[in-house]
Formats: structure tokens, sequence, C-alpha cells
């Protein structure tokens, strides 16, 4: 009988083997003590352990705090993964305790635009983990604040890292799958058990699961101009770790329908509600999630797009589809504030860019504004594109 891991334990698991391969690749680096990016953490659960030993990991970095509210969490990190780091209860006591140049946002995704704010007015630059705000317009706000101050603000996915998304978009820049008409994304599981936040107002399956095929799909296709989309809650009670049972509050499916340029039509559906024996949930995804026609070829990622393991290009009636771009390029999904944060110490502008993070939040607050009131709902923001050149 095939054993099945829950999400939070996929992430504990692969963190020591991901980091030994990290450890590996940065060895021709050598900056001095001086130069290197002093990096403070809040947020010490369970995504913390695939971003500490990432950070660790590189020459440029030194991680110098660590917070959390639960402040045995930041103890237990501190420890476990021998940071040497000062450790804090509350991020007011963290920005008045030892230096540091950038924070990188962990905590429940309700509290990242609050938490953000502070630190830019710190005078701190910003990693957060999606979605960076609530709101769009609380996330505009920020990114005015940061340019104001001349502060480098990121937020998560880091999916257009992967080369298999370079691959996927120099394909479509080459013309090798002809006219471009449509595209789907899916993400979906059962739904995670060990906290609350999820389900909450301002939680819901779009900025959780979702906001990965969003940020891939406009990654490939361009912006956005528009969205029409239906949301729902098919699980009105949860029982968490944290709270117990639960009234659900946030959707837990949505379908979203993306209008690009040039007649170009995406899907994304995602949800905690999708019963999956080849996701996460038994180890790793086998089947694709992200698909893309034209009309002379299409191609799937194999993989989720923040986990991926290549690519099938079709583009033959009498040939079968081949797969493609195995090669992961030691590309990991919490690489974003280890490589954002090297972009300040070396200048190299990454292709992670904000206001495509920002996009993807119009994105999902246009959605539930469409599912409301069963309109189309227009976009206005936008980002550099193509981002793989």
């Amino acid at each position: 009988m095939k054993q099945t891991i829950s999400r939070q334990q996929f992430l504990q698991y692969t963190a020591s083997a991901g980091a030994a391969v990290l450890l590996s690749s940065m060895e021709g680096f050598a900056l001095s003590a001086e130069k290197k990016l002093r990096v403070a953490i809040i947020g010490c659960g369970s995504v913390s352990n695939r971003y500490i030993p990432q950070l660790l990991s590189s020459k440029m970095i030194e991680v110098v705090s660590l917070c959390d509210i639960k402040y045995e969490r930041a103890i237990e990190q501190n420890k476990q993964y021998n940071v040497n780091a000062q450790t804090y209860p509350h991020i007011d006591a963290m920005l008045k305790g030892v230096p540091f140049d950038m924070i990188v946002t962990l905590t429940d995704m309700q509290n990242h635009g609050e938490l953000n704010k502070k630190a830019l007015l710190a005078g701190k630059h910003v990693w957060s983990e999606k979605p960076m705000a609530n709101t769009y317009a609380e996330g505009k706000a920020l990114l005015d604040l940061a340019k104001s101050k001349k502060l480098k603000l990121w937020g998560a996915p880091a999916v257009v890292n992967s080369p298999q998304f370079a691959f996927m978009s120099k394909q479509i820049q080459q013309g090798a799958l002809g006219r471009i008409a449509a595209a789907h994304g899916q993400y979906g599981h059962t739904g995670p058990t060990w906290s609350a936040f999820f389900y909450e107002k301002d939680g819901g399956s779009m900025p959780d699961l979702g906001v990965y095929n969003m940020a891939t799909l406009t990654g490939l296709l361009g912006p956005a101009r528009s969205i029409m989309a239906m949301t729902s809650i098919v699980n009105p009670e949860r029982t968490v770790d944290d709270k117990g049972t639960i009234k659900v509050a946030a959707e837990d499916n949505a379908h979203v329908l993306l209008e690009h340029d040039k007649g170009v039509i995406s899907h994304v559906m995602c949800g905690f509600n999708y019963f999956d024996p080849h996701g996460h949930e038994a180890g790793n995804q086998t089947l694709h999630s992200i698909q893309i026609y034209g009309d002379k070829g299409n191609m799937r990622l194999i993989g989720y797009d923040w986990e991926t393991n290549g690519v099938m290009l079709d583009t033959h009636w009498d040939k079968p589809a081949e797969l493609m771009s195995t090669d992961k390029g030691g590309y990991e999904w919490q690489e974003g504030a280890r490589v954002t944060g090297e972009s300040i110490i070396t200048g190299v502008e990454p292709k992670i860019n904000v206001e495509h993070a920002l996009h993807v939040l119009e994105i999902i607050e246009a959605a539930r504004k469409s599912s409301a009131t069963g309109m189309k709902v227009k976009l206005k923001s936008t980002f550099p594109w193509p981002v793989v050149k």
C-alpha cells in the first residue's frame, strides 16, 4: 500500500536534500563577510523548513534574525539548522534588534501586507511569500512605498525561474506551437489540516494554490486583460490542528478564465477538495499541471509548475509527444528569497518581478469580484513581458 504524506510533511522531508544540492552548486562564490546580505526571517512554521536551508546555502547571505509570534518555533528552527541567529517573538522587537537588510515574510498569508509595510517603513528590502498583500490596492501601496524609499520588493512564487518555464516560453516565442489559442492550469488537493488561516477571510485556494498557475500562464502568455470566474465553498466546515472545527470563509474551489492579448484564453482551476493520488500527497506530481495549445502543437508541463519534472512537446501528427527539458538545473520553488537577495549584492536583475506578483494579486481579487457579480472584470495592472527572452 502506497504511503501518503501531507503537504506539510513534504516540505519538511525535502528540506535537507534541497540544501545539499544548493550548497554544492554555490561553491564557486567567494564574497567577503562585509558584502553579505543580512536577512531576517519572520514566520518559522513549515515553509521555513525549505527557506532556511536555501538561504544558508548562499555565500552572499547571512541569516541574522528569526522571528515568530509562537516564539518557541523561532528558537527551535535556530537550533535545528544551526543558524546562530538572534530570535524574537514580534516584528517590532526584531526591527529594533540586530541590524538586517532584507526581511523574508513567511507568516500566515493574511498578515503579509502589514508586516511587509512595517519592514519597508523601517528601510528594509522585502521578499514575501504569496500573496504580498490581501488586496491589489494594498499591494500597489507597498510597491509605491518601496519605490519612494528606493527599496526592493518581491513576491512569490518563483515559477519563472525554472528551466521548464524558460523552455516553454521559448517554444511559444519561436512559433513551435503555431498561433496560441488556449491554455489550462490546475492545482488542487484535499486541503491543509495544520492551520485555519487557509480557510479564513483573505485565505482560500486562489492565493494558496491558484497563484502558481496564474503566475505561470501570465508569464508564458502575457498579462491578462480581463477575468471571468466562478468560485464556491464545497466544504463549509473543516477540522484543523490549531483551532479544531471551523467555518470556511474563503473559496475552496475556483475556476478562473483569463483573457490575454491576440485572442488567447487561459483557464485556472484550483481547490481544496481535489483528490489527486498523483500529487504531492502521494510524494510528487507525475502528471501534467499546465497545458498550452496552438494550431501547430501543444505542450504539457509534467509535475507542478513549482516542482517541475519536464515538458511533453507534441508537434507532429505521425510521431508521439517527446519528453523535453527534464533537467531542473538546481531550481527549487523556495529559491526566490535567495535569488532576489543575491541580486541586491550582484546588481543582476532577477527574472522574478514585483509587478508580475502584483498582477496576479489583481487577478485573484478580480476573480472574486467576477464570481460575486457574474460579470467580466477588466484589469488595470501589467508587468514587463516576455519574462524570458
